[in-house]
Parts: C-alpha cells; structure tokens; sequence
C-alpha cells in the first residue's frame, strides 16, 4: 500500500510539473544557500588553518601584557639565547614608500634580527638574509621579497642595487623565495622587506627599545613543550612572578582560536540559510493545501471505494515530502556545480560536496516537508465523503 501511494504522490507532483517546480524553488534556495555558505566557510577555515601549519609548528609569540616598569629590550633577548633557551627575535613593523627610478610602491617593512629567518623558516632564493653585523652597525641594507623584485625593481638580478625607502638608501642583499613564511593573508601589503631591528628604530619612533612582543623557537634537539616551560619560567622571574604579565601563543593555539571563531560564524551563518528552508516549507504547505481544495472530490471517489482516512493522510504527506526532497536534490546539484566552479576559480577546497552538510540539508528538508505537509493531509483526510463527492470546482 505504501509503494502504490507512492507512486501516486509522484504522479502528482509530475502531473503539475511548473506548480510543482515552484513549490519547491523555496527549498531550493534554502539548501543552496545553507550547502555552499557552510561550505565555503568550512573550506577557508582549513585554507587559513593549512597556512598557519605552513609557517611552522615550532615558534612562538611572546606578547608582554604588563612590564612593570622594566621593558624588555634586546639584551633580554641576548640572554635568553644565552642561557641555551632557544632562538628569540623581535618584529618590529612600519609602511614606507620603496622607490626605484621612477616606480615607487608601498611596502611593509619588517625590523628583526637574523635568527628570525630560523624562527619562521624564511627561505632566501638569492643573495642572503640579514647578519648580525648588520644589526650591530645599524646597516642600511634590506632583504625583499621575490614581488618587489619583479614588479619595483625589474629583475630578480637585483643584489647589491639601491632602493629607497622614504627616501634612504638600502642596498639589496638578498631576496625572498616565493614563499616569504608569511602568509599572504596575515599581511595587507604585496610589497615586503626585511631590514635590520636597529636600523628600524631609527626610522620610525613606534620600533621601539622597550619590546611588546617577540618570536621564540625552541633548540633543534629540545623538547618545545619543555622549552616553553623553561621560558615561561624566565619570564615569571623577569616580571616579579605574575603570570599575567604575558602570554606565549603557538601556532596550535592560533589555529584552534580561529577554528573557534569561524565554528561560531558557521553556526550563524547555517541558521541564517535555515530561514530560506522554512520559508519554502511554508510555500509547500500553502500549495498543499490549494491541492487539497482542488482534488476534493477525488478524495471523496477514494474514500467512497474504500480508501482509509490513514492512505490519504499518507498520499498527501508523502507528496509534500516528495516536493521538499526534490527540492533538495536540485539545490544540492546546484550547490555541487557553483562549489566545482569557485573551487576551480580559486584554486581552494571548498568541499564538493560536504557530506555533512549534505545529510543536515536532507535532513532538514525532510523535517520541513512532514512538518509543513502534516496540516494539509491531515485536512485531506478529515474531510467527509459524502461532502467531497458533493464539491463542485
């Protein structure tokens, strides 16, 4: 009995093919708009988590919170490499004009050190990175990446020519591979050079000797949890045993606080898309129960031979469940296509499709199909016989 209802649901749903389509554009729409929001969101969370895996699982970021009157400052840093604790270096940042000839663009200019190109894996395809007598004698020279040589400078030949950095003179000593160690979206500048810490305090007075933060990597043959244990317990007595002081993030943390936030934003977003569905849903009731009025007397004739108040209860909430599941495999398909062709266009994952998201869609459409289509089928099979078979259109 069930098969044969059914097909009879599917006859219906077929007879009014255009009706039928637009009853189910509502659901349509909500579970594109639910699949491809959700996934390109899960798709750039692991993006940006593969980026942050890519800089390298074994430094960290050291921020001061409260000094206590007693700045950190690059002999600290001294010491802590000193006592055998492992790499530190400090980042210092600021935007200049680079010019060369006649082309001049902006750059973010990076003051450190050299043990930083350790620290965060720079990788230099020519020339070298900065040397500490470089730092020393606070020397007026730079490492750029591959972009600035290209497009500023002309040529990747570059080593040992001048650029001008708001107006100073820097010789080019080395240039970056094409992976500078720093993801592109955690900068806003295409243009980047490396120049010496000191000589970064010289031209711009926010570089300062007092340090808010500095980047940390444990020895090669150290253990990093036990590194960052013995840093932390140098820090705890550098500022007076108060542990909120300062805070040491690796890139884990990074990566889980980001994972955090983005859960939550596709949470939101997901039940922002939900919406489309229970307005679709509303769409199939509403057509439903025009259905209903217009095959009175067909469920007048059923009855009249037999048919139980539980078969047309179930012929017409298997066909508002029909509408809502093809609905949803035509925004599935849909979704698929749109997330092929974004995925293609922007070289990332974006899921094609999530099987999660799949089963929440279909699930979900589900729910909105009996729920939605449980009032009219319930009209249908409430109605009298003898009542039906007297409606006239």
């Amino acid at each position: 009995m069930i098969v044969q209802t059914a097909k009879m649901a599917l006859q219906a749903v077929w007879g009014s093919k255009m009706r039928s389509f637009l009853t189910m554009l509502g659901i349509i729409i909500g579970v594109f708009a639910l699949v491809v929001l959700v996934s390109l969101m899960q798709g750039s969370t692991d993006y940006i988590a593969g980026e942050i895996s890519a800089l390298g699982g074994s430094y960290y970021t050291v921020r001061i919170e409260d000094d206590h009157n007693k700045p950190l400052s690059m002999d600290d840093l001294d010491a802590i490499m000193a006592e055998g604790l492992g790499s530190a270096a400090p980042l210092g940042q600021t935007y200049v004009t680079g010019k060369n000839g006649r082309a001049s663009d902006a750059f973010l200019l990076y003051g450190t050190t050299p043990v930083y190109s350790a620290i965060n894996d720079l990788s230099v395809e020519y020339g070298t990175f900065l040397r500490q007598s470089n730092e020393d004698n606070h020397s007026r020279v730079a490492v750029i990446n591959r972009a600035a040589a290209l497009d500023l400078m002309g040529t990747l030949d570059c080593l040992g020519q001048d650029i001008l950095f708001n107006g100073i003179p820097f010789r080019i000593i080395g240039i970056l591979a094409e992976d500078d160690g720093m993801a592109s979206m955690f900068r806003m500048q295409d243009y980047v050079a490396y120049i010496p810490y000191s000589t970064a305090q010289r031209m711009d007075p926010s570089v300062s000797s007092a340090l808010g933060s500095f980047y940390f990597s444990a020895p090669l043959d150290a253990d990093p949890e036990q590194a960052q244990d013995r840093l932390d317990h140098w820090l705890r007595e550098r500022f007076d045993q108060d542990e909120d002081a300062y805070s040491i993030a690796d890139n884990t943390a990074i990566e889980e606080t980001m994972r955090s936030v983005t859960g939550v934003l596709q949470t939101l977003i997901g039940g922002i898309a939900a919406i489309s569905l229970i307005v679709g849903g509303i769409g199939i009731m509403n057509i439903m129960l025009v259905s209903v009025t217009e095959r009175t007397r067909e469920i007048g004739i059923r009855k009249a031979i037999g048919a139980s108040r539980r078969t047309i209860l179930l012929q017409f909430l298997l066909e508002a469940l029909v509408l809502s599941l093809l609905g949803c495999a035509l925004g599935l398909a849909l979704s698929g296509i749109t997330l092929a062709i974004v995925s293609l266009a922007s070289g990332i994952s974006y899921y094609v499709i999530s099987p999660g998201v799949a089963a929440i869609a279909i699930v979900f459409s589900s729910l909105i199909g009996l729920i939605f289509g449980l009032y009219p089928a319930n009209k249908a099979a409430a109605k009298p016989p003898i009542e039906a078979l007297r409606y006239s259109e």
